[in-house]
């Protein structure tokens, strides 16, 4: 009788470990993940601000009156868009902004435009690594709301799969799920 006891209280014991071992996986995920977005975030935003900055500038010396206009309605951008969109809509001017520079190398002679498109360039290197890291991140913890017997767990405390920030990670997750 005390063999079936010690049998089953041993038996529990290593399903709370494991069930302790996956639940911490995830917590290191979604930490992991919140991390990178606050990066994200940051960096986003300062993209924005810079943008806004070249935009004046280059308004200025091309007499524009239109000039990204989308990014510099204040209260639209930074209120109503979630990263993702505010990631679409800041790439959209990012290549509007470089298209312009090359149709107008007259600009390149503004040395605090020169700043601002190293600034920019710099911050673009520094975004698309953290976008990396949180898709890799994203992989991390999909795996493990869509694979046995992790899946239960997340079922339990509904975690749910989350998006990435461009598509060519999430076909790549989808691939791999397909084998």
């Amino acid at each position: 009788m005390l063999e079936i006891i010690l049998g089953v209280v041993i038996f529990v014991a290593l399903i709370l470990i494991f069930v302790i071992i996956i639940y911490n996986k995830f917590q290191f995920a979604i930490i992991e993940m919140e991390e990178a977005e606050n990066n994200i975030d940051v960096l986003l935003h300062k993209k924005l601000d810079l943008l806004r900055r070249a935009s004046a500038i280059i308004k200025k010396e091309l007499k524009m009156e239109e000039f990204l206009d989308e990014i510099n309605e204040e209260t639209n951008v930074e209120t109503n868009l979630s990263l993702f969109e505010l990631n679409v809509l800041l790439k959209k001017s990012y290549n509007t902004f470089f298209k312009v520079l090359d149709e107008n190398e007259k600009l390149f002679k503004s040395e605090t435009l020169a700043n601002i498109i190293c600034d920019i360039n710099s911050n673009e290197i520094d975004l698309v690594a953290a976008i990396k890291f949180y898709n890799d991140r994203v992989i991390i913890f999909n795996k493990l709301v869509s694979s046995f017997p992790s899946c239960i767990l997340a079922f339990f405390k509904r975690y749910k799969k989350k998006e990435f920030y461009n598509n060519e990670k999430k076909e790549i997750f989808d691939i791999l799920n397909d084998k």
